[in-house]
């Protein structure tokens, strides 16, 4: 009898162990929900952002969570943020080849850098190197015109990208 309730126990451990793995790779479930967003534009590369959404819930940026001023961000939440290039392309002029990269940011008040990383597929910032940028740019923040509670990247047609988080708007072009 004790031989028959041991496997029992083991086997609804195993169980629940199994089902709580599970869970963990459903990203939707997660506090910062996945999202991605593709758009072909107008010089035929086809963009893709692929992050993690992190909501305000009436913190402050940049005080109260992240990005904190002086400090590599992951741009997004979970694990790095995966901008995706099909094809060569120039970031607010400075070129970038087609590939894959992770989406850093330096963030300050009057000056962000957005860093394109070579190395895409890592948690957080925990492991960037900056020997690994392929490209960084300076770009200047401005006020958001509605407020987005949960982190939002935008890509238009003309390779305009935005990222919209609360008040905060930060864009780059494209072409």
């Amino acid at each position: 009898m004790k031989k028959i309730f041991s496997i029992a126990a083991i086997a609804s451990l195993l169980f629940a162990t199994l089902v709580a793995g599970a869970q963990d790779k459903d990203k939707s479930k997660r506090p910062s929900p996945p999202a991605a967003v593709s758009q072909a534009i107008a010089s035929g590369a086809t963009i893709r952002i692929d992050y993690s959404q992190p909501s305000v819930k009436g913190r402050v940026i940049g005080t109260d969570l992240e990005p904190k001023e002086g400090t590599v961000w992951r741009t997004g939440a979970n694990e790095a943020t995966v901008f995706e290039t099909d094809k060569d392309v120039k970031i607010n002029g400075q070129a970038l080849p087609a590939g894959k990269y992770s989406l850093f940011s330096l963030s300050g008040k009057d000056e962000w850098t957005i860093i394109f990383n070579k190395t895409w597929n890592q948690w957080g910032a925990y492991d960037y190197k900056a020997a690994d940028d392929a490209l960084r740019i300076k770009v200047k923040p401005s006020k958001a015109g509605a407020f987005a509670e949960k982190l939002t990247f935008t890509i238009d047609k003309n390779g305009k990208v935005n990222l919209a988080w609360g008040e905060l708007l930060v864009g780059f072009e494209v072409k």
